[in-house]
């Protein structure tokens, strides 16, 4: 028999409301022994929950049958206040229920998976969503979670399956109607053709895809004292880089999430660039430029006392320009980390500059290996399936390509990655 699970679903104790969530099938006789009634579906209804004649609370409680509930079995809600001591006790009740137990982490979601209410990929998109920290990542996992990748790779596995009846059908042409199916052979190339390239090009945007999801990573170099640590703090506005007078303070990269105008960024501190006969120094400075080369973006800082900047790097920024400098060129920046001149321009080019990597409000779904992987997958089968000389390859080409867009929604061999993606969940979800 399966068991119901039960779970705090919001924030932890202290709190102004918190919810239980219960969902299996004893979870509509829990809220009946906590309650004495069972309140009308869908809608919230004001109980006394009780447990051995003692008041626990006076909470809000909604059932939702199933299988049309969100994990697809009847599922009950208890909206309490929020305290440690109510919150504590009305878990204590609903799990000395008989069959009731804690949930894991991801269990209700998985259920929902397992009872069809949603596809693997809307499952990676809640998760998305429960994480995201700018708007982006919100935009692009509310896609995802409402189905918009699922709905993509079944159109695609829809195409396959049309011109694979089509290959199929060339099978049963006779050696007479020989003409009748080179044509067909030769439109069937042309199409193949056509969708492995659109999905190269969908393949090829995942990077973009990806740097929403991630974030954009900006290594912030030059060389030692020139304010990059204050640069850092300045703009991640606190204090999370120590700053001294002291040449070579900072010895291993600082990463500090920032919001770039919606776009997720991640700020790396690095030590300054020099010569140095110091161990520990050089390989901060190895790190350094090993980060600088990885980044998206590598914003090169000088001061007036140490102008010049590598050719390299994608924003030159002169900093100290309170202390005085001479004409510098057209494409420096001059800011002040600790008097505030420039940053807001500097805020400024930076979330044009994220705009333009991530072009925000332009779909972009395969923000996951997996999913590129499907797609790249499908993409080779559906070259094969063009390069294929004989019906027979050409069809079972296309069933791999079928097979691929198929994973994407968790239809087919996905057993393997079930428990890494539920485990990024929390209890509740």
């Amino acid at each position: 028999m399966i068991d119901t699970i039960a779970a705090l679903a919001s924030g932890r104790p202290p709190a102004a409301l918190a919810i239980i969530r219960i969902s299996g099938p004893a979870a509509f006789a829990v809220v009946r022994g906590l309650a004495g009634r069972l309140p009308p579906p869908r809608r919230l209804s004001l109980c006394r929950l009780c447990h051995d004649g003692e008041l626990l609370d006076e909470a809000l409680v909604a059932i939702f049958p199933g299988p049309a509930s969100a994990s697809g079995e009847d599922l009950a809600e208890l909206h309490l206040h929020g305290g440690p001591a109510v919150v504590s006790g009305v878990l204590a009740a609903v799990t000395a229920h008989p069959g009731v137990r804690l949930a894991e982490p991801g269990e209700y979601t998985r259920r929902a998976f397992a009872n069809g209410r949603m596809d693997l990929a809307q499952v990676e998109g809640l998760a998305d969503l429960v994480q995201a920290e700018t708007a982006s990542q919100r935009d692009q996992a509310l896609a995802l979670a409402g189905g918009a990748l699922g709905r993509l790779a079944d159109g695609w596995r829809e195409r396959c399956l049309m011109v694979l009846a089509e290959a199929e059908a060339g099978l049963d042409f006779a050696e007479d109607e020989a003409d009748v199916a080179e044509r067909l052979d030769e439109a069937a190339r042309e199409q193949l053709t056509r969708m492995a390239d659109e999905l190269a090009g969908l393949i090829a945007d995942s990077a973009r895809a990806m740097r929403i999801r991630d974030g954009l990573t900006i290594a912030v170099t030059g060389p030692p004292n020139v304010g990059k640590s204050s640069l850092v703090n300045a703009l991640a506005m606190r204090d999370v880089a120590i700053v001294t007078a002291i040449p070579g303070t900072t010895r291993d990269a600082i990463e500090v999430p920032i919001d770039l105008g919606g776009v997720a960024a991640v700020l790396i501190d690095t030590a300054g660039l020099r010569d140095t006969d110091d161990p520990v120094e050089a390989i901060g400075i190895a790190r350094a430029r090993m980060r600088a080369a990885g980044a998206d973006l590598v914003i090169s800082v000088a001061s007036p006392d140490t102008l010049g900047w590598p050719g390299d790097a994608g924003l030159h920024l002169l900093n100290k320009c309170d202390l005085g400098y001479p004409q510098i060129p057209a494409d420096v920046l001059p800011v002040s980390a600790t008097t505030g001149r420039g940053l807001p321009a500097l805020r400024d080019w930076l979330a044009a500059w994220a705009r333009a990597i991530t072009r925000p409000g332009e779909p972009a779904l395969l923000a996951h290996a997996r999913h590129r992987a499907a797609f790249a997958d499908a993409e080779a089968a559906l070259r094969d399936a063009a390069d294929a000389t004989e019906a027979v390859l050409r069809a079972e080409a296309l069933r791999t390509a079928a097979h691929a867009f198929g994973r994407i929604a968790g239809r087919v061999g996905v057993d393997d990655v079930l428990d890494r993606i539920f485990s990024r969940f929390c209890i509740g979800k």
